[in-house]
């Protein structure tokens, strides 16, 4: 019987992969991290959206660079958790006590590009550990625990996470910019952030090269449990009492990079003037810059003619012009990415730490005169009435025909031209302004909030040293770059939502309830009354400024009606800009300097199809998490800025000590008045311990300090005579005692208003101006079981 031949056998067939489903988006990337429990890494990633095989090569790649960007953070373990946000359990470092005695941390391993987030320790949390390791003292000042967070949703708390500690760990090493004191056995660093208020013990050999007065950066060391906490010198800046050292200080304090890397520069030098291949030729358009005289960039020119329409008689014809940076800041390159980090240029009085690099931004970018220059401008036909009828965008070729400082457009205007300006004054000067001045009718008409307050300025010698600090001078060529500005980015935000564009608006929200109540509370005490009931409009503001312009009010009140605003803020959804009473408004005209508009260009440039730079996808899909970011790195900068004006001009009053001046009260504590000196605008303490003889209890609606036996009573805004106790050039601080001022009133008694006084003579730690303090002027109150004041 023939063997029955068996089949060859079948080789296994291959294991069909499964098909991923795609990548997700980067705004589900953020959704996921943001809502996720445990660690997060690449892996958890790919996991829950499903991503396998070859597609976990461009997740990845996707994930790295949204941590290039900053928007997604690395921790010290490599897991990812959104930027702005923190991990629900993380490692933080206790860094101070509050004014209510409460345990103060910030996040050890902090990426981000804003301030940290704020911290507060439960104080159950250290009641709990006490009881229940009686061997382990609580966590205290310099201490790094392991914490579990709890994001705050109440809007009048102050801190941004509570934080519940699980247990103490060994500290790790973290730089600190500070002062070097030499002493015998080695020094102390006085550190220059004033939310630091505790000192470090540098051993002998760790000072390096650091002299006493220098400005060091120092790396904390393990120490002794007890006394003061230890660090070591690990770079020396230079002399604190060096003019370079305060803006330094300033940019260190709050991390903002100023040094761009090796790649960025290169990416900058290689760019190339773009041509006039594919633009609309305006070089035979007599467009000026008008700048202050100290401008350190040039991205914006204007030009106006009478419209010579006859069916528009009494009406006019504007460009204004916009340096075309989206032709060399391609998205997703180097300098996209360096510029999206920074966010803005900073300005400080003797340097500016730029968004772009100087080959960009002082020299491609910079509308030059008689130089050509790509631009993007915007074309805006007004009616007699200034009312605008159309407008269209151009990207163009450029020829600056002059640069104008303010001054010198102002004293053209006023009859007084000079050498460059009398040429073109009946030309293009004097079209311009009567331009100007047609559309200042639907301004008035349109009712912007009105406020004007007086705007310092330090004057620097050749040395970088404070010369003198004056009120910058105002010119009404000002407000006519300025109306300008507003009406091009008003047609940036027309344009992009009639295309359906995607765009990043500057929004500014209407005042909350809790602030309008504040305010209304506080004109009644000045016999004033104002809205509560109704839809408040800026309007209803500036009514009651007129009520006070020129009498002794008129600064309390601007005061009081500024801090009652929003602030203004980057967004993708559009929810109009209160304060300019607009509906729409997105920046366009500062792309040197700011990324939202640079963001605004590449869209218009997508949406008219004006070439391939524009907007990219994934640029359009991570808008919000943009919107955010540059938020608040425009938030890190004016702190930077306002912190260098306070040294500066600390450094310029150190030498007058004793010396009397004329100030008005700016804010009003539970622990003291702050004071703004009318000659230099600067604000200083006085203790509330240095007031008399007497308590002093805190009326918050009347922005008030009462004696409680005489009723003397020191109100914001009223102007007092102060003497400079001290100034601390390395902090910014000022300390004042009153010399005269205070009105007489209705003694406060035991009327309900919070006791905040001291008794002459008793102990006041004066560490500076606190910073939630400074602006608002309004001091927190005790937990537990009472509120904080909101944050600014």
């Amino acid at each position: 019987m023939a063997t029955e031949k068996k089949p060859p056998k079948k080789k296994d067939a291959p294991k069909k992969r499964e098909k991923s489903v795609g990548l997700p988006t980067r705004e589900q990337i953020l959704e996921f991290v943001s809502g996720a429990t445990g660690n997060i890494g690449k892996r958890e990633i790919a996991r829950a959206f499903n991503v396998k095989g070859a597609d976990r090569i461009p997740l990845k790649q996707m994930l790295k660079a949204m941590a290039e960007e900053g928007v997604l953070v690395k921790s010290e373990k490599r897991k990812l958790h959104r930027a702005g946000e923190l991990p629900p359990v993380t490692i933080v470092e206790i860094t101070h006590r509050d004014t209510d005695g409460e345990l103060v941390a910030r996040p050890v391993d902090w990426k981000g590009t804003d301030a940290p987030p704020s911290i507060v320790i439960t104080p159950e949390t250290q009641k709990h550990r006490a009881k229940d390791r009686e061997a382990e003292p609580p966590a205290g000042i310099g201490d790094r625990v392991l914490a579990k967070l709890t994001r705050t949703t109440d809007a009048n708390e102050i801190y941004d996470y509570e934080a519940r500690v699980i247990r103490r760990i060994d500290k790790g090493a973290e730089r600190i910019l500070g002062l070097f004191r030499s002493g015998s056995e080695g020094g102390r660093l006085v550190p220059v952030d004033k939310r630091v208020r505790n000192e470090f013990e540098i051993a002998r050999g760790d000072t390096g090269d650091a002299k006493d007065g220098d400005l060091v950066l120092a790396e904390t060391v393990p120490g002794k449990r007890y006394g003061l906490l230890r660090a070591r010198v690990r770079e020396v800046f230079g002399r604190s009492d060096d003019p370079k050292s305060i803006s330094l200080i300033a940019i260190h304090t709050h991390g903002i990079p100023d040094k761009f890397p090796d790649g960025v520069l290169k990416d900058a030098e290689a760019a190339k003037p773009a041509g006039p291949e594919g633009r609309t030729d305006l070089r035979d358009i007599p467009l000026v810059t008008i700048d202050p005289q100290d401008a350190r960039d040039h991205d914006d020119a204007v030009w106006a003619a009478p419209d010579p329409d006859p069916k528009n008689e009494g009406g006019y014809v504007a460009i204004v012009a916009i340096a075309d940076v989206a032709a060399y800041v391609r998205p997703g390159s180097p300098m996209d990415r360096e510029a999206r980090k920074r966010g803005n240029s900073t300005y400080f009085p003797d340097r500016v730490v730029p968004m772009l690099p100087e080959r960009i931004s002082n020299d491609l970018c910079s509308l030059r005169e008689k130089e050509e220059r790509a631009c993007l401008a915007v074309r805006m036909v007004f009616d007699r009435n200034g009312s605008k009828r159309r407008h269209e965008f151009i990207r163009g070729i450029m020829r600056s025909a002059a640069r104008l400082t303010y001054r010198q457009m102002q004293e053209a205007i006023d009859g007084r031209p000079d050498d460059k300006t009398g040429p073109i004054l009946k030309s293009v000067l004097q079209p311009l302004w009567d331009a100007y001045k047609t559309i200042s009718i639907a301004r008035e008409k349109r009712g912007p909030l009105d406020l004007d307050l007086p705007e310092y300025k330090a004057q620097l010698d050749e040395r970088g040293r404070v010369a003198a600090i004056r009120i910058a001078e105002k010119y009404e060529s000002m407000k006519l770059i300025e109306e300008f500005m507003i009406l091009a980015n008003v047609c940036a935000a027309e344009t992009a939502e009639q295309k359906q564009t995607k765009v990043i608006y500057r929004v500014h929200d209407t005042p909350s309830r809790e602030k309008l109540v504040a305010l209304s509370e506080f004109l009644q005490t000045l016999n004033l009354s104002f809205p509560k009931g109704q839809v408040v409009k800026p309007a209803n503001f500036n009514r009651i400024l007129a009520e006070v312009d020129g009498t002794e009010f008129d600064q309390m009140v601007s005061t009081v009606v500024l801090r009652s605003q929003a602030q203004a803020i980057y967004s993708p959804d559009n929810i109009g800009h209160f304060g300019l009473n607009l509906g729409r408004y997105a920046h366009f005209t500062s792309p040197i300097r700011r990324y939202a508009d640079l963001i605004v260009h590449r869209a218009l440039v997508s949406a008219l199809r004006f070439g391939d730079d524009g907007q990219s996808a994934e640029e359009m899909g991570a808008l919000a998490e943009i919107a955010e970011h540059i938020s608040g790195t425009e938030r890190r900068s004016m702190l930077a800025e306002r912190d260098s004006t306070d040294r500066f001009i600390a450094a310029f009053l150190a030498d007058r000590i004793g010396a009397e001046f004329r100030g008005r009260i700016s804010g009003v504590t539970r622990f003291g008045l702050f004071v703004k000196l009318e000659e230099t605008g600067a604000d200083g303490l006085i203790p509330i311990g240095n007031l008399g003889t007497e308590f002093f209890h805190h009326d918050e609606a009347g922005h008030a300090l009462i004696g409680e036996r005489s009723g003397l009573t020191y109100r914001l805004g009223e102007e007092v005579t102060v003497r400079l106790a001290e100034a601390v050039p390395v902090t910014g601080g000022l300390r004042f005692d009153i010399v005269e001022g205070g009105n007489p009133g209705k003694p406060a008694g035991r009327q309900g208003f919070r006791r905040s006084g001291s008794r002459p003579n008793a102990k006041t730690k004066i560490g500076g101006k606190p910073r939630d303090i400074k602006t608002r002027g309004k001091a927190k109150s005790p937990r537990p079981g009472k509120k904080r004041s909101a944050k600014h």
